[in-house]
């Protein structure tokens, strides 16, 4: 890194009059700032600023006297063009991609028919961070999302992964607005959980027993465990010692005398125990009965990284009424697809005194209110995604927000399908009320996990080409905790489909009966014990209640137009990955 000097502090300060103002905790001015105003900076022209950022394209002109720097430092899609004259710096050192570079300079017009409304001419070069070209892992060349998975810690520079950061952060910014205005309380729930909310099992465990047992096996082999003759030895020892004890107050010997003597068979004793304890150890993970003794492990129990907070979240909704969780959950499925992280987010709103149309008008209006946000707030990135990669992304975010969802239940969802198959639709499985209907359908993702698969695509993209809310589903295809309706075959389930990616949202009314809940447990083969805790939510004061989850990735891809999920999160994991 080579390191400029400053200006002298007086100097400084003698130009700061007319500064175009900085940052309030930098030392530069946002480019942002600049060329984001609805003039494009044109009307800062003759001001004065620092401008720091990272070099996107970089050239020497005019025989070298100058060079003309396209610089980006994240805080919009947009570049500052910066002139800097060879007098100022080493101009080799400037133009490679990937260069950091902070000015302080003179804000001018460029000259007339030119891309850009406004640009920097540098005063003062006042550091550079060179880049090697022939090393640097970013060329200037159209780099694929593929290969950028590759380089998690660089991708962030790019065109699209700093778009997709800055839509990320709106609608984080904006679910924490939606809740805040309707009264939410933001409720963090554990990442380590002995509850599993889905039933599925795919669950990373978490424990130190591995470590434990690699520490055992290998102070065991440095330091073997005693033998039994060694033990025995031991217990001869004591036995020995203790004879002394009795002899000696036998014959009434000095206190002094027995006093050193009991000592002695304290310390035989003490000798003994241990040996007896160590002689216990064994390489491998603790056993009793035949199985891994937990009792064992850091929690004294099984645990897990949570797949759903929705479970510990409700606690909070039957004492604070409106609460949501915003926080990353895992699943150990083994899949590629394109639609399958094992660490992802998901926002999970809970609300007391609520059924389930009061669950589906808070969904609707969550994910309105998310798209008008992306609409007035980050409507540069998404025109950038909609050039690149999606040309109906913001169109399709319009008609979401303007929309009203329709709803269907269950059955007639299954009624539509089935008119479909009359009128000449073919499917690869059979339709029918009843079964899961998209757990073999592979049409766009590969994926069996996401349920409804054909429901999701079929119904907002071919039958009514909007946002579709389908309710009311078969007991047997959704989760205990899910209200039984009256008819005792549906459960007060929803799921809100939206185009492109389908199911967008997947809530429910809870079941606040105890006898009910109770028996759906059983019923589902799950064990009572670890789900007491929210049985006696039920048991004390039980309120009618219900919530949803947003898959907050899926949420993106909607928003975006891209294909694939590990591309929408900085740091994807999934099987054989978790770089960094």
């Amino acid at each position: 890194m080579a390191e400029l000097s400053s200006p002298p502090t007086d100097q400084l300060a003698a130009v700061t009059l007319d500064d175009v103002p900085k940052a309030e905790f930098s030392d530069r001015v946002p480019i942002r700032s600049i060329i984001s105003r609805s003039d494009g900076g044109s009307g800062l022209a003759g001001r004065k600023a620092r401008i720091g950022g990272w070099v996107k394209t970089g050239r020497k002109a005019d025989k070298d006297a100058f060079a003309f720097l396209e610089l980006n430092d994240g805080s919009c899609a947009g570049n500052l063009q910066v002139i800097v004259e060879a007098s100022l710096a080493n101009l080799g050192e400037l133009v490679p991609t990937g260069t950091s570079v902070v000015v302080d300079g003179h804000l001018k017009l460029p000259p007339s028919g030119t891309r850009q409304k406004v640009e920097l001419r540098a005063d003062k070069v006042l550091h550079v961070g060179p880049v090697d070209p022939a090393k640097y892992p970013l060329p200037k060349t159209r780099l694929t999302l593929e290969f950028l998975r590759d380089i998690v810690h660089f991708r962030s520079r790019t065109n699209t992964i700093s778009a997709v950061a800055r839509i990320r952060n709106a609608l984080a910014y904006a679910t924490h607005t939606f809740f805040y205005k309707h009264g939410f309380l933001y409720v963090h729930t554990p990442i380590v959980t002995t509850s599993d909310c889905e039933g599925a099992g795919e669950m990373f465990q978490v424990t130190t027993l591995l470590s434990e047992a690699e520490k055992l096996e290998k102070e065991l082999l440095q330091n073997p465990p005693p033998t039994e003759a060694d033990v025995e030895a031991a217990r001869v020892l004591v036995q020995e010692k203790g004879e002394i004890v009795s002899q000696l107050k036998s014959a009434k010997a000095s206190k002094q005398e027995i006093s050193a003597s009991v000592d002695e068979l304290k310390k035989a004793k003490e000798n003994l125990s241990k040996l007896e304890e160590r002689s216990k150890l064994k390489p491998g993970l603790p056993q009793k009965d035949g199985k891994v003794d937990y009792t064992r492990d850091f929690f004294a129990r099984q645990a897990f990284l949570t797949v759903s907070g929705q479970l510990q979240v409700e606690s909070y909704a039957c004492a604070l009424s409106s609460v949501y969780t915003f926080g990353p959950t895992f699943r150990a499925e083994n899949s590629h697809t394109s639609r399958h992280l094992a660490e992802f987010w998901m926002v999970e709103p809970e609300i007391a005194f609520a059924e389930l149309k009061d669950d589906m008008n808070c969904a609707e209006a969550y994910v309105k209110f998310m798209c008008e946000w992306l609409l007035e707030n980050c409507l540069e990135d998404m025109e950038f995604m909609a050039d690149k990669f999606d040309k109906g992304c913001i169109d399709r975010l319009k008609m979401v927000a303007s929309t009203p969802f329709i709803r269907v239940s269950y059955t007639e969802a299954v009624e539509i399908l089935e008119e479909a198959v009359k009128n000449g639709k073919k499917f690869e499985n059979e339709v029918k009320w009843g079964i899961d209907l998209a757990s073999e359908h592979e049409r766009y993702f590969q994926i069996c996990f996401f349920k409804f698969l054909f429901l999701l695509t079929y119904l907002t993209e071919v039958k009514f080409q909007k946002p579709v809310i389908v309710y009311n589903y078969p007991k047997e295809i959704k989760a205990f905790y899910m209200r039984l309706n009256d008819d005792l075959k549906t459960v007060a389930a929803m799921d809100v489909l939206v185009p492109k990616v389908g199911e967008l949202i997947g809530g429910s009314q809870r079941e606040e009966r105890y006898d009910v809940i109770q028996e759906r447990i059983k019923e589902m083969g799950l064990p009572l014990e670890p789900y007491e805790w929210y049985l006696d939510l039920r048991r004390y004061g039980t309120v009618k209640h219900a919530g949803f989850g947003l898959g907050f990735e899926r949420m993106i891809l909607f928003a975006t137009g891209l294909e694939n999920i590990r591309d929408v999160i900085p740091f994807p994991r999934y099987p054989g990955r978790a770089d960094l």
